[in-house]
């Protein structure tokens, strides 16, 4: 059985982290997103390269990128889709995660809770049998 991916990317987001990793300098093994306490909303989502791959690291490969989710980001992210948007004035990933409770005026931090008990369970199920 398949278990649950904890993130999904667009085809805009794959497209623009295979973008960024071209320009990266050598030795990057993929791109690591997690959530980090602070912001006015209290948790703010982080994205930086990864040199390597944490043997904890959740591993998703999709639309031939690889994004490592922090173990401590997990519960937080579960069910989310990671998007890239263009707009007039702005550029930017957008993460839309079923968790995030809300956000700041300015965009920039979010509340998230855990993922809700049915969603965990279902991705614990899958974890157990793999």
């Amino acid at each position: 059985m398949n278990r649950p991916k904890v993130m999904t990317l667009t085809e805009e987001a794959a497209a623009q982290i295979g973008k960024l990793m071209e320009k990266a300098d050598g030795g990057i093994v993929g791109v690591r997103v997690g959530v980090n306490n602070g912001g006015c909303a209290g948790m703010e989502y982080t994205m930086d390269y990864a040199s390597e791959i944490d043997p904890m690291d959740e591993i998703i490969e999709d639309k031939g990128v690889k994004i490592l989710i922090d173990p401590k980001a997990v519960l937080f992210l579960l069910g989310t889709e990671m998007d890239y948007r263009i707009e007039k004035l702005n550029a930017g990933f957008v993460f839309n995660n079923p968790n995030q409770s809300s956000a700041c005026g300015c965009g920039e931090s979010v509340e998230i809770v855990p993922a809700a008990q049915d969603a965990l369970g279902q991705y614990e199920k899958t974890v157990k049998l793999s």
